[in-house]
């Protein structure tokens, strides 16, 4: 598996950081590389993939990706359901856009020193925007394959494609439409109390921890920043 030191090399000059997807892209809720963003998108491979049919009405559906490298580009690999809205908008609309979603929690004012001020939203998110191409029988199964490789990692030979019976293989694959999706703008937005001072930060992880569950790990996230945010 290759480093993300040569994911970063290769995409450092692709890629266009645009604020086409966000509301609160602030610089302060900007990584300084995109190691980190790349980082984020392979730790949540789950998305939202969605785009506008003919009659300009959004679709959206839930999958997972495979990322591949290729001529130093980022392709991602999914499958959707056949003869539904968001299928046919795929069919005439090539341009679509995948949400990464990571660990969101509410913050409130009430733990902030400085009163008057909005409570608000803590989260990690990364939009990337690319165009589709319909993958052909061969690719579908390919995609399939490395699918179930890469997820069934530990479990039974018999739940991997190449080991389940070719006639289900073969029904199940006419259900479904294999898409390429070719990545050409990524925008994203870590917002963690960045604008904060240490202390109103350390108060923020402080009740985030006690809430626990999803906001735990949004604390754990306000960790990884935290020495770089605040050097000594």
């Amino acid at each position: 598996m290759k480093s993300l030191h040569f994911y970063f090399t290769c995409f450092k000059n692709f890629f266009t950081f645009s604020i086409f997807a966000h509301v609160y892209q602030l610089p302060q809720y900007i990584t300084a590389g995109f190691e980190e963003v790349f980082a984020f998108m392979q730790a949540h491979p789950f998305i939202l993939l969605t785009c506008n049919g003919k009659n300009g009405y959004p679709h959206a559906t839930h999958v997972p990706v495979l990322m591949e490298i290729k001529e130093e580009k980022l392709f991602l690999a999914c499958h959707v359901m056949k003869n539904t809205d968001h299928a046919n908008a795929i069919m005439a609309n090539r341009d679509i856009l995948c949400i990464f979603s990571g660990a969101n929690s509410y913050v409130s004012a009430s733990w902030y020193d400085k009163k008057n001020v909005g409570s608000t939203w803590n989260y990690k998110a990364v939009h990337a925007l690319g165009s589709i191409r319909i993958y052909d029988e061969v690719e579908l199964l390919e995609h399939l394959t490395k699918l179930t490789r890469k997820y069934e990692t530990g479990h039974s030979g018999e739940s991997l494609v190449e080991n389940m019976d070719k006639n289900y293989v073969d029904k199940m694959m006419q259900a479904i439409m294999g898409i390429e999706i070719e990545i050409n703008t990524i925008s994203h937005v870590f917002k963690l109390s960045q604008e904060k001072s240490e202390k109103e930060f350390e108060h923020i992880q402080q009740h985030l921890f006690e809430k626990g569950n999803e906001s735990a790990q949004v604390a754990k996230d306000m960790e990884e920043i935290k020495q770089h945010l605040f050097k000594k």
